[in-house]
């Protein structure tokens, strides 16, 4: 079953990629610039990410792990590729050329496993620009996800509110600056938007604010897994401190080594299934 109403209800199915040929090539992002000289230990990053998959199962969440391809490098990051609203799985069109053939091994495990999926064809719209509200999907404008594309999104999803949501030029996707973790509460990073849309987003939800530091550290990009229980860095005190006050669980991971890449475990996860 594909289906997903928003990004906190109970997780049962989820596609992640080891980071088997992880490494920092061409520099995409402020993370990466960073880190570019460093770059990444691909065994730890290996263990971390089996840690967080060990996480997944013992709730009881079916993990999917897609084929690994040496001339992919950023396979582990699944949320970019595709995403779940409503019942409808879209596989998504990639911003940067290199990353297209990624999509090709997410559309030839659906077709192996006979999953229906609807292509997004218009250039460009990237899974870390969707945040799923029931109603309501907010997507980033940015360097990755067009206008157009977020016009033909609403096109393809009458019965929501396709909520377009400017960010930040250098912040690479939406998920990397908001996110949510409750129909009520969310995360934000206010200096990625306008004074508008920031707004916007404070008269809606609860929203935890970040530093600098823990923006850098991707405070953002936690994982809920339903239940008011969340996947977050260790690093990353303050925005954890806040969320077990407004009532979660947060089950701290390390995610060092991936995160030199600019994405964390919301970045390395393409919800499949969602349900109360």
């Amino acid at each position: 079953m594909i289906f997903q109403q928003n990004e906190y209800d109970r997780l049962k199915r989820v596609i992640v990629c080891p980071p088997t040929y992880m490494e920092i090539r061409n520099v995409i992002n402020e993370t990466q610039k960073f880190y570019e000289d460093e770059n990444i230990d691909v065994n730890i990053a290996m263990k971390q990410h089996e840690r967080f998959v060990q996480t997944l199962n013992q709730f009881d969440i079916e993990v999917i792990e897609l084929m690994t391809d040496s001339k992919l490098n950023e396979q582990v990051f699944t949320r970019d590729i595709g995403f779940v609203a409503g019942d409808t799985l879209f596989t998504c069109e990639m911003g940067r050329n290199i990353r297209k053939p990624e999509i090709d091994v997410l559309q030839q495990f659906l077709e192996h496993d006979d999953l229906p999926y609807i292509p997004v064809t218009t250039r460009s719209i990237e899974g870390g620009d969707i945040v799923v509200a029931d109603d309501k999907v907010y997507v980033g404008r940015s360097l990755r996800t067009t206008t157009k594309a977020i016009e033909d999104l609403q096109k393809q999803l009458p019965e929501k509110e396709v909520i377009a949501v400017q960010i930040r030029e250098d912040i690479l996707h939406l998920d990397c600056c908001f996110n949510l973790v409750s129909d009520k509460v969310g995360i934000i990073y206010n200096d990625a938007f306008n004074e508008k849309e920031r707004n916007m987003l404070h008269n809606q939800y609860d929203l935890i604010e970040l530093t600098d530091d823990e923006q850098f550290t991707l405070g953002t990009n936690v994982f809920s897994i339903g239940n008011q229980k969340v996947i977050s860095l260790p690093e990353n005190k303050l925005v954890n401190e806040q969320l077990r006050k407004k009532g979660f669980e947060v089950i701290e991971i390390q995610f060092s080594e991936i995160i030199k890449s600019g994405g964390s475990f919301r970045c390395c996860t393409l919800p499949m299934e969602r349900g109360k």
